[in-house]
């Protein structure tokens, strides 16, 4: 109807912190999310700490506001008021479980991200457990009409890995292996598996990510056998650039593994804390990646390295094998998740014209 003012546009908070301990996929997928929401006209707004510089970034070239969130409920729920916000995403497992409920009381609709039981402690209009195997939450804190959704139809990706889901990757001499595990690794794991590699024998370029310098410094002091390179280097913001271009990657089994799946990199998978266990068998179950074991014990038992450095030899002697891993990951993940997740959030709100959108 003419005469009418425009609908003030959407206002969608992403509950969010990276860096140190709690790493970057939280963020991560959220801004994935988040870049969704922007791209039918949703505002969006991180509440909450970040601390890496390459994730912040991210967010501001996704026209994404940054502000400090505070850790009480009560608190947080004035700030959400004030900003005029409708919906907040929840997505750590370090924000008081009250919040979602908080939130709610005062109308703000609540999605709530999860993984298992982790986080599912939320009251939330919409639960999301995107990990492979995953069944619909149901957290005894949901309230009647709650929606879940689960598996990896619900993946969120962002930008940088869709624009490279049909890349081709370059036939070399020899395969060219990345080492990736998170954007803090924290639990020092690259410093396990780089050796793993390097114990095959087979000639390789191994690419080494590390954000600790002196991790860096002890990896540099590896010696390569013949026919073998590592570069060790620092955060890569673009990592799906340099990932699309490799024959091997090896990652923790987080949510980065759904990005690699997503663009047909043959990937091996490490489970490196509690809330990666069940990911991790259901992705080995599903063949869709290389289980090397977990870190703990890869770390201090010889056996486990030897039968993780005999599995990684197999599949860089075996490129069908790995081809075959690549069609298995982009059979599973669509790229498709965020649009999925947009939606059903945006369906909460009393209006929600921008609905519906996103990618063909």
């Amino acid at each position: 109807m003419t005469g009418m003012p425009p609908a003030d546009p959407v206002h969608v908070a992403l509950r969010i912190d990276a860096g140190g301990s709690l790493g970057v996929g939280h963020a991560v997928r959220c801004l994935a999310l988040g870049q969704e929401l922007r791209s039918r006209g949703v505002t969006v707004t991180v509440l909450g700490s970040i601390a890496v510089p390459w994730v912040g970034e991210l967010a501001a070239q996704a026209g994404i506001d940054v502000r400090r969130a505070p850790g009480d409920p009560d608190a947080l729920a004035e700030l959400v008021g004030r900003l005029g916000i409708d919906a907040v995403v929840i997505d750590g497992y370090e924000i008081d479980p009250r919040t979602g409920a908080r939130l709610r009381a005062d109308g703000v609709r609540v999605l709530a991200m999860v993984d298992e039981e982790f986080g599912a402690g939320q009251e939330a209009d919409v639960y999301v457990d995107q990990n492979l195997g995953a069944r619909p939450p149901a957290p005894a804190a949901a309230p009647p009409g709650a929606t879940s959704l689960a598996g990896l139809d619900h993946v969120l990706l962002r930008d940088s890995v869709l624009d490279r889901r049909t890349a081709t990757r370059p036939e070399r001499e020899k395969p060219r292996c990345l080492t990736v595990f998170g954007g803090t690794d924290p639990a020092r794991a690259g410093e396990v598996v780089v050796p793993l590699l390097l114990a095959t024998g087979v000639p390789l370029e191994v690419i080494a990510v590390t954000p600790d310098p002196a991790a860096a410094g002890r990896l540099a002091g590896l010696r390569p056998g013949t026919g073998q390179t590592l570069d060790v280097v620092g955060p890569v913001p673009d990592l799906p650039g340099v990932a699309v271009q490799t024959d091997l990657t090896i990652t923790a089994s987080g949510s980065s593994v759904w990005e690699l799946l997503c663009l047909g990199v043959p990937t091996a998978v490490v489970c490196v804390a509690d809330n990666q266990r069940s990911g991790y068998a259901a992705t080995g179950r599903t063949g869709a990646a290389l289980p090397l074991g977990e870190l703990a014990a890869l770390r201090t038992d010889p056996a486990e390295r030897d039968a993780a450095v005999a599995r990684l030899r197999g599949l860089l002697l075996d490129a069908a094998e790995r081809g075959r891993l690549a069609a298995r990951g982009r059979e599973l993940v669509d790229g498709r998740g965020r649009e999925r997740v947009a939606d059903a959030l945006l369906r909460t709100l009393p209006a929600a014209p921008h609905r519906d959108g996103g990618r063909p």
